[in-house]
């Protein structure tokens, strides 16, 4: 006799174990701010200054390069946005103790004006003994300027002179012994800087700036002259 089947007893769905709750890592405090969000200070802004100021002197920064950083170091709002703009520079040296200066430089004139030499159909001399200015203007509009610095008393280690010329001359002269940089472009017009690199580190910079439209602006060291060291003078002529 066939034994009737039983019917196979209904599986009863098994109960789901909950899973463990996810170890969840411990929140951040609400003052651990990353140290790029930190607003800048007033120093933060002058100690990337002072680092765009030095790459200007060493030639690692032409003058333009240094306008636009210095533009967008007093537009940052925060450390993180200023501490790009000097990331391809060396850090500032100021933890090292200053060289004696080689050259004896008279008063800073920092918040001085700027020298202005204008030349419209006439001409203009800046020459012999004389102190010069953080920054000079010279505008020639048919008309000559000539700047001769070869025995001039630099008030500061840069210069920048900003020369303009349209249908006109202008002249710079330097000593051989200190750095000469430029930038600049002529429109059927002349603009030349030959380039130069004082071998003494502490050595004055001049930078010229400028254009020339039918005219010429050009910027040379004068042969044969030397900026003497003032100091080295003044020991001989106590006689130390």
């Amino acid at each position: 006799m066939d034994l009737e089947k039983q019917p196979e007893p209904e599986k009863q769905p098994q109960p789901q174990r909950s899973a463990a709750p996810a170890e969840t890592a411990p929140a951040a405090p609400a003052f651990a701010d990353p140290q790029g969000s930190l607003r800048a200070s007033d120093a933060d802004r002058d100690r990337i200054a002072d680092i765009l100021g030095e790459a200007l002197a060493e030639g690692r920064l032409d003058a333009e390069e240094h306008s636009d950083r210095i533009d967008a170091v007093y537009r940052a709002k925060t450390v993180g946005e200023l501490e790009p703009i000097v990331r391809d520079l060396p850090a500032a040296r100021t933890s090292r103790p200053a060289p004696d200066p080689a050259y004896a430089y008279g008063p800073d004139d920092r918040d001085g004006p700027p020298e202005n030499l204008v030349a419209v159909f006439s001409s203009t001399t800046r020459k012999g003994r004389w102190r010069v200015s953080r920054r000079t203007n010279a505008f020639a509009l048919f008309g000559n300027i000539e700047i001769d610095l070869t025995e001039a008393i630099f008030a500061q280690r840069l210069t920048t002179i900003n020369a303009t010329s349209i249908f006109g001359n202008v002249e710079v002269r330097v000593p051989e012994n200190i750095s000469l940089r430029g930038n600049g472009s002529g429109v059927f017009g002349n603009f030349e800087v030959v380039t130069l690199e004082g071998v003494d580190p502490q050595a004055p910079v001049v930078v010229i700036n400028g254009y020339s439209v039918f005219g010429n602006v050009e910027a040379r060291p004068k042969r044969g002259k030397w900026i003497t060291d003032l100091q080295d003078r003044m020991r001989k002529h106590l006689g130390h």
